[in-house]
């Protein structure tokens, strides 16, 4: 591929390293069609390890969905689970509570506010006048559950989980983090309560309860503790299960097939603050490397080294590992044109001028006023996780090589031939290996069929989108399937067994998720809330006006 970059892509990246102008690219990286990579491995196939699925990763493995994680028995792990044969052993963490998930469930706020004020036709002065208190003691009774309530004890004795990923964690937490660090942050700065109906105001996203990501750490990992009880890392916690061995003589592999996807938030921090602030050295640190959106590709690689390094321990008979998607290409950063010339900086471009919060629209949005990210900007961040996924590549082929039954599964691949307006929409932007993913035929019957756009319903039912969910960055339930369907076929691939739900009567090969099942569970596609159009019609003409929810988000983070 010839990938000449020209002066003008280079506008706006004055403080990128020069690593990062080397990376840059016109086309993305062509994923890998084989997850073998082409390397034969024979595989020890001994004894029936005690474990059959492990999954180390961050919040698209753990299961967060429209702003919260709560619904953990639809996260893509559990769903291939149940595929297995094996969804009774499982176990993941819950996050039941009144507002039903942390740190907030958007589904359900919207789907209460449609219910008691009606406003699915669209906000007014009138309707803001009841829903502001009514909000405040909303937000109130989940900050209490979550910072004073039950949703503080977490569990003290149990078995470790199989789903470890913990939302929000990038490659060096995966490393270090564990349940006493998270008590410790609570201990440190314990939670104060800051409500207040008088000094109410628009700051929403203040009033979410504080150290969620801790709350939700303790929940996955107080029980991964070894025979001392220190605390574990997800990836000790996985060679804990794994030296328990197989079901016959307690030696061998003991976990049958693990899934490492992780590396998305070394990266999402440039669409979640529309700021590109490069790791530094200090970006082991966890102490102070928040302050950083994108790791450079060689701190990537890194610690991608020493994760592959303590997997090398783990008694596994199949690792999966995921590459890294382009998170430019989630609803959350919307892409946003003001100029009269076309919708894309260029003909047969794949970016957008700006990239801004999905609240706005190119009328409401204004490039002096509003965050935002340039289309070099986004073209950079992209560059930079393909190198991610090379380094991520090279240590599958390694693997392999070595004799070691690792896989690769192309999740930004995935993604990539899932994105409406940057590919679906624009066929001269597409590159020479890129095909539309086909939907399931459950989900392509849907009307509107399911895309990648924001997702939007009102008293008619959904408007469009419905692979993400409300926060715009996480899927749908659907598009949680879609994922498991896509791991299913390397973990056949593998020669790993699925089962009935009996756990004992062999299924034939070819196995195939129940996506009209799947689509009843998905309240967002089979019940979606009338109001989330009237909210973001709202919020877009709020900041339009006023600039007061893009300062309030800014200030939240």
């Amino acid at each position: 591929m010839v990938n000449f970059v020209t002066p003008d892509m280079l506008v706006g990246l004055d403080d990128a390293p020069e690593e990062v102008i080397n990376a840059l690219r016109i086309e993305p990286r062509e994923p890998e069609q084989d997850p073998t990579l082409g390397i034969s491995v024979s595989v020890n196939r001994e004894g029936t390890p005690r474990h059959r699925l492990v999954t180390i990763g961050d919040s698209l493995t753990q299961g967060f969905q429209s702003g919260a994680i709560f619904n953990t028995k639809l996260s893509y792990p559990m769903l291939i689970a149940r595929e297995m044969g094996w969804d009774k052993n499982f176990r993941y963490p819950t996050y039941p509570s009144p507002g039903e998930g942390l740190p907030m469930n958007l589904e359900r706020l919207i789907r209460e506010l449609s219910n008691r004020f009606k406003v699915a036709d669209g906000i007014n002065g009138i309707d803001l006048a009841f829903v502001i208190p009514w909000l405040w003691g909303y937000f109130n009774e989940i900050e209490n559950y979550w910072e004073r309530g039950q949703g503080r004890q977490a569990p003290e004795r149990g078995l470790v989980n199989h789903n470890l990923a913990i939302y929000g964690w990038d490659l060096r937490n995966t490393l270090s983090r564990n349940a006493d660090i998270a008590k410790i942050a609570i201990q440190e700065k314990p939670p104060k309560d800051d409500a207040n109906l008088l000094n109410f105001d628009l700051n929403f996203l203040r009033q979410t309860p504080e150290h969620a990501n801790e709350i939700a750490t303790l929940r996955v990992l107080n029980t991964a503790r070894d025979s001392f009880g220190k605390a574990l890392s997800p990836l000790e916690a996985a060679l804990k299960l794994s030296q328990e061995g197989n079901l016959e003589t307690s030696q061998g592999d003991g976990i049958e097939c693990l899934i490492i996807l992780i590396g998305a938030n070394n990266a999402l921090g440039s669409i979640l603050t529309f700021q590109i602030k490069w790791s530094g050295k200090d970006f082991q640190d966890m102490t102070k490397n928040d302050k950083y959106t994108v790791w450079l590709p060689s701190h990537f690689k890194a610690e991608l080294d020493m994760i592959v390094e303590l997997v090398k321990q783990i008694k596994v008979r199949h690792v999966i590992w995921g590459t890294v998607p382009h998170v430019t290409i989630a609803p959350f950063a919307r892409g946003i044109n003001k100029d009269e010339n076309g919708h894309k900086v260029k003909t047969a471009s794949r970016y957008f001028p700006y990239y801004a919060p999905f609240w706005f629209t190119e009328e409401t949005f204004n490039p002096i006023q509003h965050i935002h990210i340039t289309a070099n900007q986004a073209r950079a961040v992209d560059s930079v996780i393909d190198k991610y996924n090379e380094y991520i590549v090279d240590a599958v082929r390694q693997g392999r090589e070595e004799g070691k039954d690792w896989y690769l599964f192309e999740t930004v691949a995935l993604l990539d031939r899932l994105a409406a307006r940057r590919y679906i929409d624009d066929e001269q932007a597409r590159p020479k290996w890129w095909t539309e993913y086909t939907l399931p035929p459950a989900i392509d019957a849907l009307q509107p069929k399911p895309d990648s756009r924001c997702f939007h319903s009102n008293s008619k039912g959904r408007q469009q989108g419905g692979l993400f969910s409300l926060d715009g960055i996480h899927p749908t339930t659907i598009g949680y399937g879609i994922m498991a369907q896509e791991i299913i076929k390397v973990m056949e691939l593998a020669g790993i067994k699925f089962y009935e739900n009996d756990g004992v009567t062999e299924r034939k090969s070819g196995i195939q998720i129940n996506f009209e099942s799947l689509i009843r569970e998905d309240t967002l596609i089979s019940q979606p809330p009338t109001a989330v159009s009237a909210v973001l019609d709202f919020i877009g003409w709020l900041d339009m006006n006023t600039n007061a929810v893009s300062q309030m988000y800014k200030n939240s983070l």
